[in-house]
C-alpha cells in the first residue's frame, strides 16, 4: 500500500474479511499505518503482489 499524500509505502498481508465500516475498502493494522505515516483515513494505492 502506498499513501498517496506522501508517497510512503509498506507491504501488508491481507488476512481478514473486514472492513466493518461502510465505505472502507480495507482496514490496516496500526503498525502498517504508522509506517506510511497515515493518520486516520487516507487515500492509498494498492498493488497486488504474488
Amino acid at each position: 500500500m502506498t499513501n498517496l499524500k506522501n508517497g510512503r509505502s509498506v507491504i501488508v498481508r491481507i488476512n481478514d474479511r473486514g472492513p466493518y465500516t461502510k465505505g472502507h475498502i480495507l482496514d490496516m493494522s496500526q503498525a502498517a499505518a504508522r509506517q506510511i505515516q497515515m493518520d486516520g483515513i487516507a487515500p492509498v494505492a494498492i498493488e497486488v503482489l504474488k
